[in-house]
């Protein structure tokens, strides 16, 4: 059975570049891991939900803002044999110093019976295009190109 989520990559024009908004995530498995590791802010498209619905009750979920403005698709990516996610992309400015993460809960240390939660994500920043290349998972990097035909490097529309 393969996954579906959905996510918002937000950008934002600055200094003649694009900027998105990226998510690290929380819990201890990506502690120490930075490059390859940052994603949009993504989550399951629940039964008989929309995607664009979806895209942003997880954005919310994962930042504690819910994202207003039109949305645009930027159409699906394949991240790996079971997960598919759908993602739209707006225009915003968004304070990602503020964030406020849901939790989750695992067992850690592994097999010590004791369960521990984490925030979903543990931050959040605004990178430009060729940093946000080399921090995103190497399954979304296409979203950013997407992006970037259509608006060009520097957010013009093309």
């Amino acid at each position: 059975m393969s996954l579906r989520s959905a996510g918002v990559l937000m950008y934002k024009r600055m200094d003649g570049q694009l900027f998105v908004l990226l998510v690290h995530p929380g819990g201890p498995f990506w502690r120490n891991t930075d490059l390859g590791a940052w994603s949009i802010p993504k989550g399951e498209v629940a039964e008989n939900e929309d995607a664009e619905t979806a895209a942003r009750r997880e954005f919310a979920e994962e930042l504690g803002a819910m994202p207003a403005g039109a949305l645009r698709p930027l159409g699906s990516v394949q991240q790996n044999a079971r997960k598919k996610t759908e993602a739209f992309t707006m225009e915003a400015d968004f304070d990602a110093t503020c964030i406020s993460s849901n939790l989750f809960e695992i067992e850690w240390p592994p097999r010590s019976g004791r369960m521990q939660s984490f925030p979903e994500i543990d931050r959040a920043a605004w990178f430009a295009l060729p940093m946000a290349r080399q921090k995103i998972l190497p399954g979304q990097q296409i979203l950013l190109d997407r992006l970037e035909a259509l608006f060009g490097p520097d957010g013009g529309v093309n």
